[in-house]
């Protein structure tokens, strides 16, 4: 399959996702972005169109530690579940940004699963 037409499938499959979930203050979406090197999260209010909350594997904190990229993605989730507690959220809708639930998305997942977010 060739890149273009990977791209055009996920962001097909992204458009589907999005169509179908929103967040609001007291439940954000939480959009996750993969890139090749790097993990972005984000706890989105998409009634006043505005990011209450991110974190990502370039932190500071999270780039300084030793680990896989998979192992940095489970941090970023534990992070992002702090910063919700912080804000008073927690509950959140799961938006995987196209991606596959397996690998770094899911340890994103679990992650914020385990420092008490339920989705």
């Amino acid at each position: 399959m060739r890149t273009s037409a990977k791209l055009s499938r996920r962001q097909n499959i992204r458009y589907r996702i999005r169509a179908k979930i929103a967040g609001t203050a007291q439940k954000p979406r939480l959009s996750v972005f993969r890139s090749n090197a790097d993990i972005y999260v984000q706890l989105i209010d998409d009634d006043n169109s505005a990011t209450l909350a991110s974190a990502s594997s370039r932190d500071k904190d999270i780039a300084a530690q030793k680990g896989n990229k998979s192992e940095k993605s489970k941090l970023v989730g534990q992070a992002i579940a702090r910063k919700a507690k912080d804000l008073g959220i927690e509950t959140v809708v799961f938006d995987r940004g196209g991606n596959l639930y397996h690998g770094r998305v899911k340890q994103v997942a679990e992650g914020a699963r385990e420092g008490g977010l339920v989705f």
